[in-house]
């Protein structure tokens, strides 16, 4: 990826990072009665957050594309590579139900509390993949489903700890906008410099 399809990718991300962060912040805890100055901080709060995960994010991002050719390399196929990655979504998604559950149920709560998370993002993922095959190729799809599910939660681990509903959605937001959107991305970037340097295009297994 070129320097300036690069500093595009990082600014954008981290404008919807920021967006989504001062979005979800103020509608799930509208400080309404507090002056101005005091709405104004939580705002410049808010900035902070989102673009601090935005940089988690992005992080993410470029260390999943290190992994995903390190893999095909040690793998040699992308069929292998791809059963590897299927077999670590399992385990993460089962982890994130099973570690909450441990860790926070308490007598009374529903089992099916610990079970929608994990499901709402394995769907999620589905659908993302689903639409980036659409734009580039069959290949795509176990990479895309790994990063939106396996890296995004990954990523949220920091908050997951605190069970806290506001820290959990202030931060599941951008994160999961932030990988879309860089996921669905990518080969847009990479065709465009592809055009401008032989005028060919070609789908990209990301």
């Amino acid at each position: 990826m070129k320097i300036r399809s690069w500093i595009f990718l990082f600014f954008t991300t981290l404008l919807i990072g920021i967006v989504s962060a001062i979005t979800v912040g103020l509608i799930l805890k509208f400080p309404e009665d507090s002056s101005a100055l005091e709405v104004l901080l939580y705002i410049f709060g808010l900035i902070g957050f989102g673009a601090l995960f935005s940089v988690f994010s992005q992080m993410g991002f470029f260390a999943y594309l290190t992994v995903h050719r390190f893999g095909l390399g040690i793998f040699k196929s992308h069929r292998l590579w791809n059963g590897v990655q299927l077999v670590l979504i399992a385990v993460v998604l089962f982890d994130l139900f099973y570690l909450r559950y441990t860790s926070f149920h308490k007598e009374g709560d529903s089992l099916i509390n610990y079970i929608l998370i994990p499901l709402a993002i394995l769907i999620y993922g589905l659908i993302i993949a689903y639409v980036k095959v659409k734009q580039t190729s069959n290949v795509a799809f176990i990479p895309t489903l790994f990063f939106i599910t396996v890296v995004t939660i990954l990523e949220w681990v920091p908050v997951l700890k605190e069970n806290n509903t506001l820290s959990l959605w202030m931060g599941f937001v951008p994160i999961m906008l932030c990988n879309t959107y860089q996921i669905l991305m990518l080969h847009r970037l990479l065709q465009s410099n592809q055009s401008k340097s032989s005028k060919q295009t070609k789908p990209t297994a990301l």
